[in-house]
């Protein structure tokens, strides 16, 4: 069976680590939540172009989409209420993430996992047969606390129970499954929306119940990570889920390595102020900038709306769809190739890239929109139309291997275990954060901003780009409890913030030494 491997600190020993079954299963089990989290993504843009919805929750908008006298064909669906329907799922998980926090730290990732699950189903029942407004924004809510509980606890499941060797893949499967949801919101979006006695929405929101339960059997059938149970003191559990995840008996120095951090974790009495510590800020700088730029790329506002989108450019409400589909499909792809390639090619090659094919497709899409589409014009021209999709796709694809997956991987494998938690739970929020900032306003700023929303966007990934190639540290191949040592501690600009650590590198060497001591002492 393939093996993997980390390395030990200052020892040059690698950790014997095998590519189990169990690891396999495990990861893909738990990176369902994915699948619920794309689908919800995915399912908003679409009924949110579906005639009888408008007309049932939003009959302002559905007056203004059949207004001949429009203003302008860009401010069609400039409403804050169908806004609020988008954004009030990611305000509810922004919440939520806090409670999150805790619950990952003091239950455990499973625990946390399946609490999600809960939350996901119910949400879809409301959802599913909302009579009036407030109950479709209750069951939103009750879903968006389903994604705090699973965005903060799946990524972290995934980065400690990898074997280091393929942590970069196996955590990318989490981002595969949001793709794959997002496809198959926008297949059922495609199918309800040919249903002519009004009930396609229903369909769409219900159909979300399937990865609901699929994620909360899921979380059922794996094992908790051997890091989550160490740091809740179940030492021979943890060293028993350690020796069958690594598939070899040889799992003592590993085992110890995992009881060090966790004896400084608990150290750590208020994790959140831990964060604000010098030696923290870069993880915490790092994590935020990810966010946000993730977030300023554009990606949410083009997959939130992209059925919108569409008909604000003239396609017809089925060639809407089925565009989206196909740029769904895109993302897909591009994220299995980033599974292939981000442990071989590193992490800062994918995001530079990125930035570059990112850019030129925006400002392309930009010149097109700001030559071809006018405040009253009917539609695009069938090659302009074309060459528009071939462009979206392009940006997708870039987004889907580079800023969708590594957006979530960097921030889980960065920080130490004392504040992971912590970490986590602020890097949830911050993307749930600017995510309902893009979801609220995007469709308002179409409508002002016209074409130059893309130029607006283009701006951000100069930015973003220079940050990665200044700022950003590799972190390929690097062991998750490493990153301070071989990285943080050898980078240009953040070793400056690393001196308390400095002081302390003899301290825990020697501790290493002694830490059969330290593990019958905790």
């Amino acid at each position: 069976m393939p093996r993997g491997g980390f390395v030990a600190p200052g020892s040059g020993v690698e950790f014997e680590a095998k590519i189990t079954p169990i690891v396999i299963i495990s990861c893909i089990m738990a990176a369902t939540g994915g699948l619920m989290f794309g689908y919800d993504i995915g399912v908003s843009g679409g009924v949110t172009s579906m005639q009888p919805f408008l007309k049932k929750f939003f009959p302002v908008v559905y007056r203004r989409t059949n207004d001949p006298n429009i203003n302008s064909n860009y401010c069609k669906y400039d409403n804050q209420g169908l806004q609020l329907f988008t954004s009030s799922l990611y305000l509810a998980g922004l919440t939520a993430t806090f409670f999150a926090s805790y619950s990952t730290r003091r239950l455990g990732r499973r625990l946390t996992m399946l609490m999600a699950g809960v939350f996901f189903i119910v949400g879809v029942v409301f959802n599913a047969a909302a009579r009036d407004l407030a109950m479709l924004i209750v069951g939103r809510i009750l879903l968006g606390c389903g994604v705090g509980f699973a965005n903060q606890a799946v990524p972290l499941y995934l980065s400690e129970i990898a074997p280091t060797a393929i942590r970069g893949g196996l955590n990318i499967l989490f981002q595969l499954n949001v793709t794959i949801g997002i496809l198959f919101a926008e297949l059922v979006n495609y199918g309800t929306n040919n249903i002519k006695v009004g009930w396609g929405w229903r369909l769409s929101l219900g159909l979300a119940g399937i990865p609901a339960f699929l994620f909360f059997f899921g979380a059922l059938l794996v094992v908790d990570t051997p890091n989550s149970l160490i740091e809740r003191e179940c030492l021979d559990e943890g060293k028993a889920i350690l020796r069958k995840i690594r598939g070899t008996d040889n799992i003592e120095p590993e085992f110890l390595e995992l009881v060090k951090a966790s004896r400084i974790a608990k150290e750590v009495k208020h994790p959140f102020k831990n964060l604000l510590r010098r030696r923290n800020r870069p993880q915490l700088l790092i994590a935020i900038a990810l966010q946000i730029f993730q977030q300023f790329t554009g990606i949410s506002a083009i997959v939130f709306y992209i059925p919108v989108l569409f008909n604000t450019l003239g396609f017809g409400g089925n060639a809407s769809l089925y565009s989206a589909v196909i740029i769904g499909a895109i993302n897909v792809l591009s994220t299995i190739v980033s599974i292939y390639s981000v442990d071989k090619l590193g992490r800062r090659i994918l995001l530079i890239e990125a930035g570059i094919q990112m850019f030129f497709s925006q400002v392309v899409i930009a010149i097109i929109l700001g030559i071809k589409v006018k405040d009253h014009s009917d539609n695009l021209a069938h090659g302009s139309a074309i060459l528009v999709v071939i462009m979206i796709c392009t940006f997708v694809s870039s987004f889907a291997w580079s800023w969708g997956p590594l957006g979530w991987l960097i921030p889980s494998e960065t920080f130490p275990l004392e504040t992971r938690s912590a970490g986590q739970s602020v890097t949830v929020c911050i993307n749930l954060l600017f995510t309902i900032v893009i979801a609220q306003t995007f469709l308002s700023m179409l409508c002002h901003m016209k074409f130059a929303i893309f130029f607006f966007f283009s701006a951000w990934v100069v930015i973003m780009s220079i940050f990665v190639l200044f700022l950003l540290p590799e972190t390929k191949n690097v062991p998750i409890e490493e990153m301070t040592e071989r990285v943080w501690m050898q980078h240009w600009f953040w070793k400056r913030y690393m001196d308390d650590v400095d002081r302390g590198v003899e301290m825990e060497k020697n501790r290493q030494i002694n830490g059969s001591d330290a593990a019958s002492k905790l």
